[in-house]
């Protein structure tokens, strides 16, 4: 049986890293907390706990490309599918949108291994990739699966995974006002995606059928909001 995993962190993707916080005080009604750059991808952040009961340790992570940074990996495309075209054509129009979804994970070298097994249809994750940032809370040190395509697969409903060195980034993120009540993943073929989130520990998150979509619910300041990817 694999050990359970958790929604780590929610991605939302903006054209650019002022406009994700503009659209955050407007929809949320709060100023999302310092983030940091990510010279492995070329890409910066902004940053929101979101830790409930049902949700612990989780946060949000408004996320951009970092203007005039390119990735240090070469010929690799940024992670979170932020090189597709089309997608950033739909954030230049639409504004900022809930993408994708990153699962911590205990193993994640198992987790990826019981992904790419025959039952689950060969699913490729992505190599693990190691990262670090230094805060003030700590040096933050993770291993992230990316593919070198960079794409987010099932249209974001398979989560990205991750592994935690000692130091999480909700240890030192102060209260937000948010919580995350809910979380729902929808894909055309249902029962593939049920199959690959059981494979990592994630057998309990509801998936429907249907056009793909992540359907987040928040406690905000304004009440409850609703955020989807609606297939980006």
């Amino acid at each position: 049986m694999p050990q359970p995993a958790e929604v780590d962190h929610l991605v939302i993707a903006a054209a650019s890293l002022a406009e994700g916080v503009a659209w955050c005080e407007a929809t949320l009604g709060v100023t999302p907390a310092p983030g940091g750059a990510h010279p492995l991808m070329g890409t910066h952040n902004r940053l929101l706990n979101i830790a409930s009961d049902a949700f612990p340790r989780a946060y949000a992570e408004i996320i951009a490309i970092e203007p005039g940074k390119a990735p240090s990996r070469p010929k690799t495309r940024r992670w979170f599918d932020l090189d597709d075209a089309a997608l950033q054509a739909a954030l230049a129009q639409h504004g900022p949108r809930l993408i994708h979804f990153v699962a911590r994970v205990p193993d994640a070298h198992a987790a990826t291994q019981a992904l790419a097994r025959e039952e689950h249809a060969h699913i490729d994750r992505g190599p693990l990739l190691a990262a670090s940032r230094d805060t003030p809370a700590g040096r933050l040190e993770w291993q992230i699966t990316v593919r070198d395509d960079g794409q987010r697969l099932f249209y974001g409903a398979l989560p990205t995974l991750i592994q935690w060195g000692a130091v999480h980034p909700t240890d030192a993120m102060p209260a937000s006002g948010l919580t995350l009540r809910s979380l729902r993943v929808a894909h055309p073929r249902a029962p593939a995606l049920s199959a690959a989130l059981s494979a990592i520990g994630m057998g309990r998150l509801p998936v429907d059928g249907g056009p793909p979509n992540l359907v987040a619910v928040f406690d905000t300041p304004r009440g409850p909001v609703t955020l989807e990817s609606k297939g980006l």
